[in-house]
Order: structure tokens, then C-alpha cells, then sequence
């Protein structure tokens, strides 16, 4: 379980996040929503490890953790935009960090992308460019990115917002599905309609006036 103690996150002398507190269960897909400006991106950058908190803390399992150290690989990311790198293929894009960060061998990281590949449908797009992709293709390649890492946790930054609303439904079944592999998720979302969709709990935030 991860459990979010009195985090507060401040730019400048504006506060972000004020003192919140929640608990999210293992294996649980938990939404966090709220209107622009509430703080939603922040917080889950600040899970990330991408942000540093200016108050509080994180436990993992009954144990404090800091999500900012760089030989932890606890949390992914599925970034709004997706982030993918350009200049490399899809199974380039998926392999990349586990070869560089979790030093393995490119013939076990590729094993490993094959799998969530076919896991996810993408078969057949190995070799192709970020550019030849469509949207709900590239949000899948970013979610297999993610996911090659074995992370305990996968966060998404509003996973809905660059698609058509024709493909909210397989983003929304996608991350049900990927509930068999026991995995955490936190979805950052101001679609309310997606978060019942997909929640087993939500987080609702407002901004700090």
C-alpha cells in the first residue's frame, strides 16, 4: 500500500498541496480528480519522484520511501503527451531504460517488450516510428514503456486528454485489464465519466484559494 502523509508542495510562496493525506491499496486503480489548477499533475509528479514535497511523506508497504532517488523504480509514468523518443522505434522507445537503468541484456529486454506487445495489441509495430503511429497506438507504446521498468506503481497524466473520445473506452478497458497484473494505478483525470469507469477509488481535489 502507498500511503501519502500530510504532502504539501509549494512554488514559491503559492501552495500547491496542502497537507493531503490518502491511502492507495495495492493492485487498486485509484482516480484522482479535480478541476485545472487543483494540483492533480503536481501530485503526481511529485509520486513520480519528479518533484520534490516541501512537507510530509511517503510509505511504501509500511515503510518511508523517497520517490525522488534515482535507484528507485517503484513508480512509472505514462505521460499526457506520451514522451516518446522520436528518432527510435517502438521496441527502441520500450527498451531503452530497462537496458540502461535495470542493466539488462538487450535479448531479456526484448523478450520482455515482446510480451507486453502482444499483451497490448501492438504486434506487427515493433519498427515503426512514434510518427507512424496513431494516438491510442502511441498511449499503449507509453504504457508498455512504463510497464517493461516492473514497476509497482503506474501513474497516468490525464491518459484520455490527447486522444479521441472514440478511444476513452479501450484506454479505459486497457487499464482495467492491466489490474491481472498486479499492478497499482493512479489515474489523473478531470474526466469524472472516465474515473467511474475505471476507479475503485477516487481522490477528489480542489484548488488551494
Amino acid at each position: 500500500m502507498l500511503e501519502l502523509k500530510n504532502i504539501t508542495k509549494k512554488y514559491g510562496n503559492r501552495t500547491i498541496i496542502n497537507d493531503l493525506t490518502a491511502n492507495i491499496k495495492d493492485n487498486e486503480i485509484m482516480c484522482i480528480v479535480g478541476p485545472s489548477g487543483a494540483g492533480k499533475t503536481t501530485l503526481l509528479r511529485c509520486i513520480s519522484g519528479l518533484e520534490k514535497i516541501d512537507g510530509g511523506q511517503f510509505i511504501l508497504d509500511g515503510k518511508q520511501f523517497d520517490p525522488t532517488t534515482s535507484e528507485n523504480n517503484v513508480v512509472g509514468v505514462v505521460f499526457q503527451d506520451f514522451q516518446l523518443f522520436p528518432n527510435l522505434t517502438v521496441m527502441q522507445n520500450i527498451t531503452l531504460a530497462p537496458e540502461l537503468v535495470l542493466k539488462q541484456d538487450k535479448q531479456t529486454a526484448q523478450r520482455k517488450a515482446q510480451e507486453l506487445i502482444n499483451q497490448l495489441n501492438l504486434d506487427g509495430k515493433e519498427s515503426l516510428y512514434p510518427y507512424q503511429l496513431s494516438g491510442g497506438q502511441k498511449q499503449r507504446v507509453a504504457i508498455v514503456r512504463a510497464l517493461a521498468m516492473n514497476p509497482k506503481i503506474i501513474c497516468y497524466d490525464e491518459p484520455t486528454s490527447a486522444l479521441d473520445p472514440n478511444l476513452r473506452d479501450e484506454v479505459a478497458r486497457i487499464i482495467i485489464d492491466l489490474k491481472k497484473t498486479k499492478v497499482t494505478q493512479i489515474v489523473i483525470t478531470h474526466d469524472m465519466d472516465f474515473a467511474k469507469k475505471v476507479a475503485d477509488n477516487m481522490l477528489q481535489v480542489q484548488p488551494i484559494k
